[in-house]
């Protein structure tokens, strides 16, 4: 039976949730395949080329719910955007961990290309509707490392604890309260980069 590329991408994105990231080799992907390792070498030069395919397709197979759509504005989508890609980063095992270190494949272009168009439109130069595309992806990617992070810790409450301490720090206890009217971290810190591209645009308009 000949194996084909998509096949191999699927079953790895199945081991995936199966064995993490770090259980995930190319023997054993050949292994569930029923195939010996070199037979992955016809389709992928290395286990890197392997891993970028697998963000690029759960990112295709989802794409046209962060395509821009028409009569969206540019700062909404980017915000929708951010948001639905923090919740998707948690829909596989080691999601996140994976999306960190790879890179858009070619036949991600015509996205890519639809994207910028959409900041571009906007107002921005080419390169900078780029960089706020690459800047919202890694605030997300970022954001959703640490929060995982900080959900394997055990005992330990961290500063939230201040607030039910009489002779505690008083400012740090109305800060932690502010924070959740706030919207927390993950909006504050969206809110705070689409207001700097704005600002950026509108500076731009006013010369």
């Amino acid at each position: 039976m000949k194996l084909e590329r998509g096949e191999v991408v699927r079953t790895a994105i199945r081991l995936l949730d199966e064995v993490g990231l770090e259980g995930l080799s190319l023997r054993r992907l050949a292994k569930e395949l029923g195939v010996q390792a070199p037979a992955l070498y016809w389709h992928f030069k290395n286990k890197q080329e392997l891993l970028d395919h697998m963000v690029s397709e759960m990112a295709r197979s989802a794409e046209n719910e962060n395509r821009p759509v028409e009569g969206q504005s540019w700062d909404q989508w980017l915000i929708d955007r951010a948001r639905w890609m923090r919740d998707g980063l948690v829909t596989h095992r080691d999601l996140v961990l994976l999306t960190a270190g790879t890179r858009p494949t070619p036949d991600r272009a015509p996205a890519i290309e639809d994207m910028v168009r959409k900041l571009c439109d906007a107002g921005f130069t080419p390169g900078e509707a780029a960089l706020n595309i690459l800047v919202m992806t890694e605030y997300v990617t970022g954001f959703v490392l640490e929060q995982q992070a900080g959900e394997r810790r055990e005992g330990d409450d961290g500063l939230e604890g201040v607030e039910d301490r009489p002779d505690g720090q008083p400012l740090l206890a109305a800060a932690i309260k502010e924070m959740d009217e706030l919207g927390g971290s993950f909006e504050y810190g969206l809110s705070l980069l689409v207001d700097g591209m704005r600002a950026r645009l509108a500076s731009r308009t006013r010369t």
